[in-house]
């Protein structure tokens, strides 16, 4: 059984990688943080401080021996790694640009992991000098708050790798995914699915975002977060779900394209948090607020849902 690397390389600084560095830390890893830019890598020492104190929060379990170092120099990041995990931006020809230079630099047995919410694996690899150690290791955003992997091996990918993964994932105590490759990958494609829908019901005028979110947070939300979709099924019955999908599966929303609410807010400059205005309004200080709001969240949930047993 695989242990958690004890030295790893973040290559890129974005959204995810500070969180991704401050949970292996947490475990007892030697954890270094490239990124080209000096902007970025400022960034994240502060987000990786923010991440370390909400670490704290959660009362989670900690290894002596983690630290972190954020550096320019992609070699410097790289030496003597065992475990590499690339996090930059969602472009296949800069991720395959990366991954050309991450081999250049490590041992052809050393695990180079994706982060990618969607880009195929497979496509990924197809430059690769040994694409059989590339593998898919999607986090959930934020990554060290949402104890979930999905592990997805590519065509080539050795089974060993993917197994070594499995194990490296279950030793910083978060749990794997298994997946096999899919546009998307599993979990975006459900929270799109539901995205969808939930967008379409707002177009149409059924419900206002504020009851929309009640719905979902007490209702769907509050339910899955506990049983899970296939266990509820089970517990409601096949025949009830028959029925009800018999007839309220073809008034669902079946669009390919991008809602004209969503295009039309990004038209306007509505981005949402980063803009302070999207589907709510946020006066001053309220994004940074809604931000602690919705960590305190989601440590509280973490804490309840690890305390009861698996259903």
């Amino acid at each position: 059984m695989s242990t958690l690397p004890a030295i790893a390389t973040v290559i890129g600084s974005g959204t995810m990688g500070p969180g991704i560095a401050a949970t292996l830390v947490r475990a007892g890893a030697q954890v270094r943080v490239y990124d080209i830019s000096a902007e970025a890598r400022a960034r994240a020492e502060s987000s990786f401080a923010f991440a370390s104190t909400v670490l704290d929060q959660l009362d989670s379990a900690k290894t002596e021996g983690g630290s972190v170092s954020f550096t320019s120099d992609i070699a410097e990041a790289l030496s003597g790694s065992l475990f590499v995990i690339e996090a930059v931006p969602e472009q296949i020809e800069l991720k395959k640009k990366v991954l050309a230079q991450i081999e250049g630099l490590v041992a052809d047995d050393v695990i180079i992991a994706t982060n990618t919410s969607g880009i195929p694996i497979t496509a990924m690899a197809e430059s690769m000098t040994v694409p059989a150690r590339f593998v898919g290791m999607h986090w959930s955003n934020p990554p060290h708050l949402i104890p979930m992997i999905e592990v997805i091996p590519g065509e080539s990918t050795d089974q060993a790798v993917t197994d070594q993964l499995v194990e490296i994932v279950k030793a910083f105590g978060y749990h794997p995914v298994l997946e096999k490759e899919i546009a998307g990958f599993v979990e975006n494609r459900v929270l799109y699915a539901i995205l969808r829908e939930c967008v379409a019901l707002l177009e149409e005028g059924i419900v206002t975002a504020e009851g929309l979110d009640t719905c979902v947070k007490w209702g769907i939300g509050y339910k899955l977060s506990v049983i899970g979709p296939t266990r509820l099924l089970d517990m409601a019955g096949m025949d009830i779900y028959a029925a009800v999908s018999g007839y309220l599966n073809k008034e669902l929303d079946a669009s390919t394209e991008t809602p004209k609410v969503i295009t039309d807010m990004i038209a306007a400059g509505k981005l949402g948090f980063k803009s302070e205005g999207g589907m709510y309004e946020y006066g001053p200080g309220e994004v940074d607020a809604k931000r602690r709001d919705i960590v305190a969240g989601l440590v509280a949930a973490r804490k309840t849902l690890s305390s009861i047993a698996s259903v």
